[in-house]
């Protein structure tokens, strides 16, 4: 009993004793495992670290290594650029001493003029270095040509490039100099001309001619005229082919034009820019343009009233039309409708006396000079075409004879054209009526826009700044820039050979394309 007993603790013991054993060993191997993971990290760690280092060192040597390639380059290509320099000074001294050598083989010569045999010899020495001069050359050459990697001829084309380059600067910049200079040498020459002008003449009546002036609320209002860099007057001038002038005259802006349409057009333009206030290119250009229907209905207004105060009843409306644009015409300096109202009143008191037809006169008077409502639309002497217009709209033989016939272009042939000869003669031959430079001035400008007007593409032109400058508008579809080029130079030449005019004029030529659209 006792040995079962012993026997079974004994056993007892013994797998208690095997299964603590069994759980020790798993505790330790588990502990071995991690051990052994945490090492193994470390040493992953630890290998990184090391990875990232040589890494870092391997950059650091390749910079290294590429700044010494660098820094060895910049001296190796210094030393070159220095052996370069050298090797030109040497050269340059070289060509010194050479030329202090032929100078002095020259005295000698003066000197030994009668020793053939040592001049002969000297020369011999002479060709030898020419010879050795033109062979170190020659290498200096191929030196420079192998330095800088460049042929001589693509040195000398570079170089040609780069002086060009350069002369083209310098000019433009002469150029501009030059036009500053001139700008300035012709406003104080222009200035001389109108002082003198104004001293020799009756200056109300050149004023009345060719300028209109506008008053302002006050000067601030130039400004607003002239806009930001200038883009307001040069839209208004553009739009209305009239020179503004803004001086220092208080509260006061100038329009000169030699056509009086224009002048006036710009003139209520202007009046109705100032007093609405908004001042801008677009502005412009819509006030303008009613402007000018307004000037057209006042130019009939005028037309119908002239034929009522002269007594002339059932003239054409086109006729009207062209009457009220002698409104705005001057012959040598006097007003044309003031003058034809003149004529007509004249042949109607002759025509009474002489027992003829009142009527008949006072109408040939009226319109004898109709054709200057065409400015230079159509060429030809004015009597010609007059009679031509009255022909066309429908006027009577007599009055068609009186007006040809009135500055004996034909043949007078009625007493209504005596008439009218001898009454246009009356009315210009009073004390200042006219004056003859102002209407050559006057033909000269239209003349200017005619030429312009006769080249394919162009739209209109303006005559400005007293006919030193043309403005041309072309048509942007027809005529391209570099086309645009052509023409001025075109239109250029052709003012040099048609026209007779004192300085320079200026052609300017303009190519606009717009793109308008409305968001609605």
């Amino acid at each position: 009993m006792n040995l079962t007993v012993l026997i079974m603790v004994a056993g007892a013991t013994g797998l208690v004793a095997f299964v603590a054993g069994f759980f020790v060993r798993k505790s330790f191997a588990e502990k071995v495992v991690k051990g052994a993971e945490a090492k193994s990290k470390e040493i992953l760690e630890q290998a990184k670290k090391e990875a990232d280092n040589r890494r870092r060192e391997s950059e650091i040597e390749a910079k290294d290594l590429m700044l010494r390639m660098r820094t060895d380059f910049e001296k190796e290509t210094k030393d070159r650029r220095g052996e370069l320099i050298e090797l030109e000074k040497r050269l340059m001294q070289r060509e010194e001493n050479l030329e202090r050598k032929v100078d002095l083989l020259d005295k000698k010569e003066r000197d030994m003029f009668g020793k053939e045999k040592a001049i002969l010899s000297k020369e011999k020495t002479l060709e030898g270095q020419s010879k050795e001069l033109e062979a170190l050359l020659l290498e200096e050459k191929n030196k420079l040509q192998r330095i800088s990697g460049l042929s001589a001829d693509d040195a000398k084309k570079l170089l040609l490039e780069r002086m060009q380059e350069e002369a083209k600067k310098d000019i433009a910049i002469m150029m501009k100099r030059m036009e500053d200079q001139a700008k300035e040498g012709a406003n104080k020459k222009a200035q001389e001309i109108i002082t003198q002008a104004i001293q020799r003449c009756a200056a109300e009546h050149t004023v009345e001619s060719t300028v209109s002036v506008v008053n302002l609320t006050n000067d601030d209002m130039k400004g607003r005229i002239i806009g930001r860099e200038g883009r307001n007057i040069r839209a208004f001038e553009v739009a209305t082919g009239v020179d503004v002038i803004i001086d220092d005259t208080p509260g006061a802006v100038t329009l000169s034009s030699f056509d009086g349409v224009r002048r006036e057009i710009a003139k209520v333009a202007l009046e109705r820019l100032i007093q609405d206030g908004r001042i801008h290119p677009g502005r412009i250009e819509e006030v303008a343009e009613k402007a000018k229907k307004e000037i057209e209905d006042s130019i009939k207004e005028e037309g119908e009233r002239a034929a009522l105060e002269a007594g002339v009843h059932g003239l054409h409306p086109e006729m009207i039309k062209f009457l009220g644009r002698l409104r705005y015409r001057t012959s040598f300096g006097q007003n044309v409708l003031q003058h034809s109202k003149e004529v007509a009143y004249l042949m109607n008191v002759m025509a009474s006396e002489l027992k003829l037809d009142p009527a008949l006169a006072r109408r040939a008077g009226l319109i004898h000079d109709i054709r200057k409502a065409l400015t230079h639309e159509v060429e030809g002497p004015h009597a010609l075409i007059g009679a031509d217009l009255a022909k066309k709209y429908g006027e009577s033989p007599e009055v068609i004879h009186a007006i040809e016939a009135h500055n004996e272009d034909v043949e007078m042939k009625s007493v209504y054209a005596v008439l009218t000869n001898a009454a246009d003669a009356i009315s210009a031959s009073r004390p200042g009526a006219r004056r003859d430079t102002l209407e050559s001035y006057i033909k000269r400008l239209e003349k200017l826009e005619a030429i312009a007007d006769s080249f394919k593409g162009v739209e209109k032109s303006y005559a400005i700044q007293a006919g030193r400058e043309i403005r041309i508008m072309i048509q942007p579809d027809k005529i391209a820039d570099d086309g645009a080029v052509l023409l001025a130079r075109e239109i250029a030449k052709k003012i040099e050979d048609s026209l007779e005019y004192p300085g320079q004029i200026k052609v300017t030529v303009i190519r606009e394309t717009r793109a308008v659209e409305y968001a609605k």
